[in-house]
């Protein structure tokens, strides 16, 4: 009789162990998951100011110890919320941006967590986009296809694509000046302060050249004109692989091997000999 209910209690307290493992694997798979998420989401729109590994460019340099007790939600209210004055623009949806909760929790996570090295490395990166040929503008000093190169992976982040405007302003537009291309050039060069706009020019801290600038310029008196096709940037895919035991897969699967182990325990007590 005590062997039996010793057998019973050892089984029970193995498939007990099993349970928390297998609870603790789809944890970590999801945690995988929502790491690559923020992974993307950060190299398609936060890269281009603060760098692919948050050595900052024209943003913050975010690779670096956050001194808060709560870091998590100092980084969440700053994305969601932007900072007024500076050229950090509200992210959340609810104040006009483009990413969901969900998206600004992962992207949150992803910053916390990408020097632990408890995931692999993982640099996310948006390819290059195919252009429209452009024809020079008369009168103006750039080249537009070369600008269209510069704007799809500098400004269409905020600007949208196709210049509609996303959390920046719309740059498909008429441009109410005399001398719109060098107006273009100082706000571009210049930035404007107090405004999510930020300086772009060598001269200015950014990391533009002047003739990358006037390339940019033509491109953008383009906009103004027709639509510019483009193919839609793609992201590659990452190297984190989610565990085929996360979320509910993983916790149906150690409910019904906790039954079973559980049943096989009786089994064997009721065939032992008492």
């Amino acid at each position: 009789m005590r062997n039996s209910r010793f057998v019973t209690t050892l089984v029970v307290a193995l498939a007990l162990a099993f349970v928390v493992r297998l609870s603790a694997w789809a944890q970590e798979g999801g945690d995988a998951e929502k790491y690559r998420q923020g992974a993307q989401i950060y190299a398609e729109n936060c890269a281009v100011c603060h760098g692919e590994n948050g050595e900052g460019r024209v943003g913050a340099t975010l690779a670096k110890d956050w001194p808060s007790i709560r870091p998590d939600l100092a980084a969440r209210a700053t994305i969601a919320n932007g900072v007024p004055g500076s050229p950090m623009p509200a992210w959340s949806q609810a104040n006009g941006g483009p990413l969901t909760d969900e998206e600004i929790d992962a992207v949150v996570y992803f910053l916390l967590n990408w020097q632990t090295g408890g995931f692999p490395e993982i640099t996310p990166r948006p390819t290059a986009t195919a252009m429209t040929v452009l024809s020079p503008v008369p009168g103006v000093e750039g080249d537009p296809n070369r600008g269209a190169v510069l704007f799809d992976y500098n400004c269409k982040v905020c600007h949208g694509a196709g210049g509609e405007g996303r959390i920046g302003e719309p740059l498909n537009k008429t441009w109410a000046s005399v001398r719109p291309d060098l107006a273009i050039k100082t706000t571009i060069a210049e930035g404007v302060e107090g405004s999510p706009m930020p300086a772009w020019s060598q001269a200015n801290g950014g990391p533009l050249t002047e003739q990358e600038i006037n390339d940019l310029v033509a491109f953008v008196l383009t906009l103004s004109e027709s639509p510019v096709e483009q193919v839609a940037t793609a992201a590659p895919e990452t190297s984190v692989q989610a565990s085929p035991l996360s979320g509910w897969w993983g916790v149906a699967l150690a409910i019904v091997l906790f039954f079973l182990i559980v049943l096989l325990s009786q089994l064997l007590q009721r065939n032992s000999p008492r």
